[in-house]
């Protein structure tokens, strides 16, 4: 029994991760009042090009570098549309998912050698092992914590690390007052079109490493559509954790766990249908998502960032 626990935790955690990296990302994002739906686009681009490069050049670090810039480009892109332009912000996100998913997909395309015509997809390149910490894996079930790979372990400091920054620093009361009452801030002297650029492109670049995650380390290789939809529970996790961090590990653990759950069912040879098992993780996301928003609202706390969505110019105070 505790084998198995363990081996539903170590799934987990490894499911969990490029949705926290995606999620920390898009909250911060979202706290300056930009809404990014552009995510599942950004984790496929993330994704293919941190794949491709470690096959070619067998880098892990060159990789994960790759898939942070690509993030970071796409979101450049939304913030110039969003912030300069003005333009709708659902729609420049809906954009560069179709822009983000169609181009993965003609990459991936094309990855390795021709035969016929025809490009092979599904190979593997270089790849992130897990790493075991001696002594802590010996811990009973907990000990799966210590099992993981390098990108997993970042995420035990990230999400305490992003925390302390948006509420415990200057800089990050800053980030909040932007999406609260941009008029105000504007009045302090802080600057609304460079903290959103900032943190739109520093969300990019976290979703980007949440792609490279999936194609390195969770499933190493390139497959057509390797994040599943994850873009968009990115997106309902967000409203889950009521824009803080912290929150946001809780909503990926969910969703890691039933994940690694309907694995086990499968391998067990359970009956229940296999397309059934694959939808649970997304329908209870959906689902407690619902009962989590419902539930804010009636307490008024929902905590959405006043200004999310709404375009600012300096004329306009």
């Amino acid at each position: 029994m505790i084998e198995l626990l363990a081996s539903i935790l170590t799934i987990t955690l490894r499911a969990g991760t490029s949705l926290i990296y995606a999620t920390v990302g898009e909250i911060y994002t979202e706290r300056t009042g930009i809404l990014n739906l552009g995510i599942e686009g950004i984790m496929l681009m993330g994704a293919v090009t941190a794949f491709a490069v470690s096959y070619y050049s067998g880098s892990l670090f060159l990789a994960v570098l790759t898939a942070m810039t690509v993030g970071a480009l796409l979101a450049l892109i939304h913030a110039f549309l969003t912030n300069t332009m003005r333009a709708n912000q659902v729609v420049s996100g809906l954009s560069i998912t179709i822009f983000g998913s169609g181009l993965a997909s003609f990459l991936g395309q094309r990855l390795g050698p021709a035969s016929n015509g025809h490009y092979l997809v599904g190979l593997i390149g270089a790849k992130f092992n897990v790493i075991t910490i001696p002594l802590l894996n010996r811990i009973p079930v907990l000990g799966a914590l210590f099992k993981q790979d390098i990108l997993t372990y970042f995420v035990y400091l990230l999400v305490p690390l992003a925390w302390f920054y948006l509420y415990k620093t200057r800089h990050g009361l800053n980030l909040r007052a932007v999406g609260e009452n941009p008029q105000t801030a504007d009045a302090m002297g802080i600057s609304i079109f460079r903290v959103r650029y900032l943190y739109t492109i520093l969300g990019g670049m976290l979703v980007g490493l949440g792609g490279a995650h999936l194609s390195l380390a969770y499933t190493p290789g390139w497959a057509e559509n390797i994040t599943g939809g994850r873009g968009w529970i990115v997106i309902a996790l967000v409203i889950f954790a009521m824009w803080n961090p912290a929150r946001a590990v809780f909503g990926a653990i969910l969703f890691g766990g039933i994940n690694a759950v309907q694995f086990r069912l499968q391998a067990a040879g359970t009956t229940i249908p296999a397309s059934f098992l694959n939808m649970l993780p997304y329908l209870a996301t959906i689902g407690v998502l619902v009962v989590m928003t419902w539930w804010e609202t009636l307490s008024k706390r929902i905590g959405a960032p006043a200004s999310l969505c709404k375009p600012y110019m300096r004329e306009e105070k």
